[in-house]
């Protein structure tokens, strides 16, 4: 709520991991779409997977956010909870923690499907500059700190990878919203 009382616009999509603030924040905006991050949540899997079982799990869930299509990937996640909920329930309970906001990533070009199923380039980003940053002991403003950012990316001390289709992304999610409405 504080951040649309800032004047914040809901966001078309976003990309989050497990963390409860960012949940609660995204209560304010019903119509976001939301896309869980997958990298993180198959390192959650594999915490709640007996050692002996942990390949097999990593491969069938491999099959879900690796498929072809949608519903290829729908399939092979109900595949992974009807398996694993016999094997090993905390591993299915993971997974519907999660749910079907690992598969968004689907619902658009699939030349974004690599950069928008994870939150690693945004956490490379963030990583990067907290060690360009961390002798310091605070910045004057919030100025000084963004200032820093930009300087550090636009003379190439901290190097983003480029989002491959990143241009058919607003106009997907419009055309999505737009349907919808």
């Amino acid at each position: 709520m504080d951040l649309q009382r800032r004047g914040l616009p809901a966001p078309l999509l976003v990309v989050r991991d497990g963390h409860a603030g960012l949940k609660k924040a995204l209560e304010a905006w019903s119509s976001v779409r939301v896309q869980r991050c997958t990298t993180h949540k198959g390192r959650n899997l594999v915490d709640a997977c007996p050692v002996h079982a942990r390949a097999e799990m990593k491969r069938n869930y491999h099959r879900i956010i690796c498929a072809n299509d949608g519903l290829a990937a729908r399939a092979a996640y109900d595949a992974f909870l009807k398996k694993w909920t016999t094997l090993c329930p905390a591993v299915a309970r993971s997974i519907e923690e999660g749910g079907l906001d690992l598969l968004t990533f689907y619902d658009l070009p699939k030349t974004l499907w690599k950069a928008l199923r994870t939150t690693n380039l945004l956490e490379n980003l963030n990583r990067e500059f907290r060690r360009r940053t961390k002798t310091q002991a605070s910045f004057s403003t919030e100025a000084a700190a963004v200032t820093l950012l930009f300087g550090l990316v636009a003379f190439g001390q901290i190097v983003l990878r480029r989002i491959d289709g990143h241009a058919q992304l607003a106009a997907s999610l419009a055309k999505e919203r737009s349907q919808v409405a």
